[in-house]
């Protein structure tokens, strides 16, 4: 699988998750705390930009 598909493949992913996460009507049906929801995002993003530098550097330490 080429880097582009997987792109695509993983954009997707995150926008069916993110649909039904947005898919609210009003305070009945709205999630119970949405900044836990934000944090948690937020936080999965920044671990994902980080582990992905440090195998960046790994793999130019490495020589491949």
């Amino acid at each position: 699988m080429n880097k582009a598909s997987q792109i695509i493949l993983w954009s997707a992913a995150v926008l069916l998750v993110a649909v039904p996460l947005h898919a609210q009507t009003g305070c009945t049906d709205s999630p119970e705390n949405p900044t836990v929801v934000l944090a948690l995002v937020g936080s999965a993003g920044a671990l994902f930009s980080t582990f992905r530098s440090r195998l960046k550097a790994r793999r130019k330490i490495s020589g491949r």
